[in-house]
């Protein structure tokens, strides 16, 4: 059904979706409408199906953001247990399913972190967002000064948002438990990946709360030919399970720029 859901804006790319039962919740759906996907494709926006963004990078299908959001909303939205929700959105991109991700998180101290490893998709991502009002009160640019060539932070309303950091493999393998403190403090009830790995890494898993979730586009062989998306959930008692969901097509995930 993903192929009817295109429109001609972005309330009607949104009510689609709506009507194919692609976004299936209420509060998911008042999300995306708040973001305009024009300011973050720079062609046929509103086209259910993926888009170049420049440097062998695409945004990804709307139906694709839907189900992404859907799968990890209960990890998302606050909770008595969890006011303030932490999610990472590795290979941001465009920075759309960042701002949407801050749409959901709350307003009582959530944290969305988006991390791409490209400088020009990173500065990208912060300039879509600083098109509408609603992303410029998200972008938080006031530790700019020290780090501006490698990230952005954006805030608003007691929410945090990061557009990007340069090396996010080693910006979360160096997160995880101290000596006196949670041993979740610092790690994520959400992980989105939004391009394809070649394993479910275990640095991954380990920076899940309990309880977490983590949508990631896996090859299934060596030649990257074959991918499929899995959902890894972290129970309350730290219990791993994870279920493969449905075949997809990913760019992969490339390394940092050399220094």
């Amino acid at each position: 059904m993903a192929w009817h859901s295109s429109g001609v804006s972005n309330s009607e790319l949104i009510e689609n979706l709506w009507r194919n039962k692609l976004i299936k919740e209420e509060r998911v759906k008042e999300a995306f409408l708040k973001v305009d996907r024009a300011h973050y494709s720079p062609t046929s926006p509103y086209s259910d199906s993926p888009q170049p963004i420049g440097h062998s990078a695409t945004i990804s299908a709307p139906h694709m953001h839907a189900s992404a959001i859907e799968h990890l909303l209960p990890s998302i939205l606050p909770s008595p247990s969890r006011p303030a929700p932490r999610v990472l959105d590795i290979g941001s991109g465009s920075g759309y399913l960042t701002h949407v991700f801050a749409e959901l998180v709350g307003s009582e101290g959530g944290t969305v972190v988006g991390l791409e490893h490209i400088p020009a998709l990173r500065d990208l991502g912060a300039r879509n967002m600083a098109k509408s009002a609603e992303g410029r009160e998200f972008l938080d640019t006031s530790d700019s000064a020290s780090t501006s060539t490698d990230s952005h932070a954006a805030s608003a309303a007691g929410r945090r948002s990061s557009v990007n950091q340069r090396n996010p493999m080693g910006e979360v393998e160096g997160q995880g438990e101290r000596k006196g403190e949670d041993k979740d403090e610092g790690k994520w009830d959400a992980i989105h990946v939004g391009a394809s790995a070649r394993e479910i890494h275990k640095e991954l898993v380990d920076q899940l709360r309990s309880p977490g979730r983590m949508f990631v586009p896996v090859d299934d062989d060596e030649m990257g030919l074959q991918q499929h998306v899995w959902l890894v959930q972290k129970g309350e008692d730290g219990e791993v399970s994870m279920r493969r969901l449905f075949g997809v097509r990913y760019v992969p995930l490339g390394d940092p720029p050399r220094a």
